[in-house]
């Protein structure tokens, strides 16, 4: 499936997708080869890959993404190229763009799984275990490719265990491509307007919109409650948008569309 996005979805950029999992040196064959296969599916998707840039079961999936002329960005822990490649021994080549968070292992998480518009869950042991916890709690979508040992075996049983609602909605799959590609149909048709559990939508926060909605200022759609994907203040008013595109139009000439609606008072 392409990365194509539905009409009315307020993005335009390609879909980041995060793969977790296993960094150890001991990873059995055949799991490394599904993984590979997940970033191969993932790149011929037009999706951009994530991964914690570590060796291993995300490796795997970098490696495959390049081989298929995918994008692929490494969230590494270190502050600098060297600590990168010489202090923790984590690999560059299979990543265009490493992000230096100097966070340590345990603390790039959280920009692992933010950084991601779903993330999928391959192996892995205690820090792919904060991983999903991080992603579950923060309401993502999240995928599983079971039968490749480790967390992503035991994802269900962990979480039937939390018992908790999260807005999160979590997949399993076995074959790597069937994964992604129901995770982009549940993401294109139903997730994309919860993207976390940070979405106003998941929040006791009053929206801007009165009952019977709001006219957007640049394209002159009608506003269903709830529904804007993205909001300006100018003038001491408030002003939503249908989509990104219509809020960046209104950034590059507010005045224009501000003395518009004047006149048509």
């Amino acid at each position: 499936m392409k990365n194509e996005q539905p009409r009315d979805a307020p993005r335009s950029m390609p879909l980041k997708i995060g793969v977790m999992g296993g960094a150890g040196n001991d990873i059995p064959e055949s799991y490394l080869q599904r993984a590979t296969v997940l970033g191969g599916e993932i790149a011929i998707s037009n999706c951009i890959l994530v991964t914690g840039a570590c060796p291993g079961l995300p490796l795997a999936a970098a490696r495959g993404a390049c081989s298929r002329g995918g994008m692929v960005i490494g969230i590494s822990p270190a502050l600098s190229l060297d600590e990168h490649a010489y202090h923790y021994g984590s690999p560059t080549l299979a990543h265009h763009v490493l992000i230096f968070t100097g966070s340590g292992l345990m603390g790039r998480e959280v920009v692992n799984i933010r950084s991601s518009d779903m993330v999928v869950i391959v192996g892995g042991s205690s820090g792919t275990l904060g991983e999903l916890a991080i992603a579950f709690d923060e309401g993502k979508l999240i995928g599983v490719l079971t039968g490749t040992g480790g967390i992503s075996d035991m994802v269900e049983a962990i979480l039937a265990t939390c018992n908790k609602a999260t807005g999160a909605r979590v997949i399993y799959n076995d074959d790597p491509q069937q994964l992604i590609r129901e995770l982009l149909e549940i993401y294109q048709t139903e997730h994309f307007r919860r993207p976390s559990v940070f979405c106003r939508e998941n929040q006791n926060e009053p929206d801007m919109l009165d009952n019977e909605g709001k006219r957007d200022i640049v394209c002159g759609m009608m506003i269903p409650q709830g529904k804007a994907a993205a909001r300006r203040k100018r003038d001491n008013g408030e002003f939503v948008f249908c989509s990104l595109s219509c809020a960046e139009k209104f950034d590059e000439r507010p005045s224009r569309y501000l003395e518009t609606q004047r006149n048509d008072l």
